[in-house]
């Protein structure tokens, strides 16, 4: 099987598969404190292993995240996307904006064309967003989403997390 990875366009960001130029940012995220929530920090290698899981996750499961670069400057800002490894409950939405593109509504552009993505082209009806509790952030744009608090789940590697439920598909036309 081999995926065609699509291209989806916003009015400021292209969301992309990820290729090797994006993995110096990548990397300098995941070796970043700013990278607890999604495990890390981790060093070069960890990372270069996580970068190359979310590649082989399109293969996996058909989705998977975007490399998100801004138009303007064909920088890479950050990943968006779905995850769904093993032991997950369901497909999750879930974001990371680099530090230096924070604040410039970056993560809710993307984040909403994605999950547009996911109701419109693959006939979702929901998902969810895990988020690691202390993220006041990530709740705040997923509350901005219009996601509801569902529960408390704690994920195979024994993380507490919050699960935030997206409106169904039907509710948001």
């Amino acid at each position: 099987m081999s995926v065609t990875i699509p291209t989806i366009e916003t009015e400021r960001l292209i969301m992309r598969e990820l290729i090797t130029t994006d993995f110096d940012a990548f990397a300098d995220f995941h070796a970043s404190d700013r990278s607890v929530g999604v495990g890390g920090p981790f060093n070069r290698g960890d990372a270069w292993r996580r970068f190359a899981t979310f590649i082989g996750h399109w293969e996996l499961r058909g989705y998977g995240m975007w490399s998100v670069v801004e138009k303007t400057s064909g920088l890479p800002v950050g990943h968006v996307g779905f995850w769904n490894p093993e032991g997950w409950t369901e497909p999750e939405l879930g974001w990371i904006v680099y530090q230096e593109f924070e604040g410039k509504g970056i993560a809710l552009e993307a984040a909403m064309a994605a999950r547009n993505f996911a109701y419109q082209t693959m006939g979702w009806v929901t998902t969810i967003s895990v988020i690691s509790p202390d993220n006041l952030r990530s709740i705040a744009l997923a509350e901005r989403m219009g996601a509801t608090f569902e529960r408390k789940w704690e994920t195979p590697s024994g993380n507490q997390t919050l699960i935030y439920r997206h409106p169904a598909s039907e509710t948001l036309q």
